[in-house]
């Protein structure tokens, strides 16, 4: 999507932990876990905001620790939606993409044309019509309803950006799927499950890390413009750390092709 918008994807992870090892780490009454609360900078995968808790730790509550970028828009699924905290992002100048609970109370106000054959079925202004939620968020509301052809499943969007098409909205929520992403590579490859100390200060050290390290091969393939994979960049960097070589060199593609030499004598042992 050609945005001139900062998209942000504001999702958290839970690392699950021994209850007997960890104790600190309140989740649930037989099992421990922390929980990492992340901000994905669409526009390269790069976390501008992570913050580390406990397990009980609601999703929510990640919203009073950011501070607002005026112009961007923040993408997140429906464990977000608090209308008090939504509307404190609509006074900073910021937009937000989510789903709709199937609890919503709401009334039409104004309904805009759309084409189905994209998918999207509705794009309406609504009014919340909660005593508590109408309160928490006075002004209008945008919402969408988008029928998936590839799952056939009607969603529900709500967001306060009014100048964007529908399609571009759906679209917008369909991209939060990188920051899943970007969870499982940080839990596959940056060894994140086994801990090294079981106190606080040594889980939260192990976990910062392994997302510099990922920052850190993230900036190299920028700098170097490799065409590699981050794994692959990890995989080589792990083995050559130790040599004192320029970085570029060990990804050069070196061609180790050895040709024989002809020779032209050669016999033939059978005549055909």
């Amino acid at each position: 999507m050609d945005l001139t918008n900062s998209v942000y994807a504001l999702d958290s992870t839970t690392i699950d932990l021994c209850m007997s090892v960890f104790p600190w780490a309140h989740f649930r009454s037989t099992k421990s876990a922390v929980k990492m609360h992340t901000l994905l900078d669409l526009r390269g995968n790069i976390p501008s905001f992570i913050h580390v808790s406990d397990g009980k730790m609601h999703d929510v509550h990640a919203l009073d620790m950011l501070i607002p970028e005026a112009g961007a828009i923040y993408v997140m699924d429906r464990g977000y939606i608090d209308y008090a905290r939504l509307h404190a992002l609509h006074q900073a100048g910021a937009f937000f993409v989510t789903r709709a609970k199937s609890n919503l109370l709401a009334h039409r106000v104004y309904s805009a044309p759309t084409d189905r054959a994209s998918g999207v079925i509705a794009d309406q202004t609504i009014s919340l019509d909660g005593v508590r939620t109408s309160g928490d968020y006075p002004p209008h509301l945008r919402r969408i309803r988008f029928r998936d052809p590839e799952t056939n499943k009607t969603l529900i969007f709500l967001t306060n950006h009014t100048a964007l098409p529908a399609l571009t909205i759906c679209n917008l929520y369909k991209s939060r799927w990188q920051v899943e992403l970007f969870f499982k590579w940080i839990k596959q490859h940056l060894r994140i499950k086994r801990f090294y100390g079981t106190s606080e200060n040594a889980v939260k050290t192990q976990i910062w890390t392994a997302l510099c390290v990922y920052l850190l091969i993230a900036i190299v393939r920028k700098r170097l413009n490799l065409e590699a994979s981050l794994y692959t960049l990890l995989q080589v960097i792990s083995v050559t750390v130790f040599e004192k070589i320029e970085l570029k060199t060990a990804f050069c593609e070196l061609d180790h092709r050895y040709d024989a030499p002809t020779i032209d004598n050669q016999l033939n042992l059978f005549d055909f």
